[in-house]
Formats: C-alpha cells, sequence, structure tokens
C-alpha cells in the first residue's frame, strides 16, 4: 500500500520567502503603510483582498470570529457593514471593541487592527447600501441574520416577499436602507504588519497609537 504523502497533520507546513519588512521600509503613518500592502495586494490580482476576521467578545464572556469584507478604509479607520441585530451587531453594541486580521497568504502577510468600534451615520450606511446590487439588497430584509430558521425554503421564501415589496426598478433606492442594518468603524489604537520569513524568524511591526495623536513603532519578537 502506497504510503500517505502526508502522514499527520503536525507535518503540514511550508517556509516563508516572499519579502522582508525592515523598519527603514515603513511609513510614518499606518494607515499609509496599511495602503501600500492594500495596493500590492490588488496588483498580486488576490482574490478578495478586503476580506477579513472580526472577533468581538461574546456576550458569553467568549471571543466570537466571522470573515467578512471591508468596504472602507482611512484615516477614521476601517469601515465593515453589516445587520445590527446580527450577533455581531448586538456583541459590538455590548462591547464596542473589536480586532480585525487581514490574511494575505499569497504574499506571506498579515495585518492586525484592533480598536474602539462607532456605527457610521445613516447617510454613509445609505450611500454604502445604494450601491449594492438587487439581489444583496433584498438579502439584507430577507435575513434575521444568526438568527435559528427552519430551512432554506423559509429563507426562499421571505426573499421571495421582499422581491414583491420593493420590485427592482433599476433606481438605487427602490430598496430602501433597513433600520436595523448599517456600518460599523473600527478605530484602531495598534496596528501589527507582519510579513513570514524563514525558519519562523517572521518580521513584525506594531504601530501604537499614542496620547498625542502621533503613533509609536515598535519591532516584536515572532
Amino acid at each position: 500500500m502506497t504510503e500517505p504523502v502526508v502522514k499527520t497533520i503536525a507535518e503540514l507546513r511550508c517556509d516563508y520567502h516572499a519579502g522582508t519588512l525592515r523598519r527603514a521600509d515603513l511609513v510614518s503613518s499606518p494607515f499609509d503603510q496599511f495602503s501600500k500592502w492594500f495596493g500590492e495586494a490588488l496588483a498580486a490580482g488576490l482574490r478578495e483582498p478586503n476580506a477579513l476576521t472580526l472577533s468581538t467578545i461574546g456576550l458569553d464572556g467568549l471571543p466570537n470570529s466571522r470573515t467578512l469584507l471591508m468596504k472602507d478604509f482611512g484615516e477614521d479607520g476601517v469601515t465593515i457593514f453589516t445587520n445590527y441585530t446580527s450577533r455581531k451587531g448586538r456583541e459590538l453594541e455590548a462591547n464596542p471593541v473589536a480586532a480585525l486580521l487581514f490574511l494575505w497568504k499569497e504574499l506571506e502577510r498579515q495585518v492586525h487592527v484592533r480598536g474602539r468600534v462607532v456605527k457610521t451615520s445613516r447617510e454613509e450606511s445609505e450611500a454604502y447600501f445604494f450601491s449594492r446590487p438587487y439581489a444583496s439588497r433584498i438579502g439584507a430584509w430577507s435575513s434575521t441574520q444568526s438568527e435559528v430558521i427552519p430551512d432554506r425554503a423559509w429563507l426562499d421564501q421571505r426573499a421571495a416577499e421582499y422581491e414583491a415589496k420593493f420590485p427592482d426598478t433599476g433606481a438605487a433606492d427602490c430598496v430602501p436602507l433597513p433600520d436595523f442594518w448599517g456600518g460599523y468603524r473600527v478605530i484602531p489604537e495598534s496596528i501589527e504588519f507582519w510579513q513570514g520569513q524563514p525558519g519562523r524568524k517572521h518580521d513584525r511591526f506594531i504601530y501604537r497609537r499614542e496620547v498625542g495623536g502621533g503613533w509609536a513603532i515598535e519591532r516584536l519578537s515572532p
């Protein structure tokens, strides 16, 4: 019998050689540094480079994580959108802090963001919501996100009901923004940039927000 190529999960590993990260490579603003790396992820043709893992504090005190998509970033933070009554929405209402993790594995890079969370304005939420495809806007109305539902047919029926209520006229606002749906902005207190290195001697630099509004930059041990 042929021996398996990989005998155990513990043997699954690869070394990292895509690049290095030195202090001299970093710019003074973590937002400019993120913009540089995000641009390189886009240029590399990565699928959904705006995908991130959002971690929150559960109402039971245990952490929760899920993958979603960043929809904007800048000096004011990282913006995501969701159902405010979802599990993550309830958790962010109770504890408005979060961690975000971007993984660009093809570039052997990670970015880790930690900070406070605020809601975006309704105007910002509307601007993004009306830019979504019709089916996605209907989906926002149809989903009782994170709640237990009986089956797929129940969800499809709700979608059909909202399609009848809000027919696709081609207008951006033919499906209105639900009161229970909108954006969150994560305002960073720290942003870490991680570049994989051979032998697990990874390059890690963290920007920490200072009292005066500037950013301290420190190298972390891998």
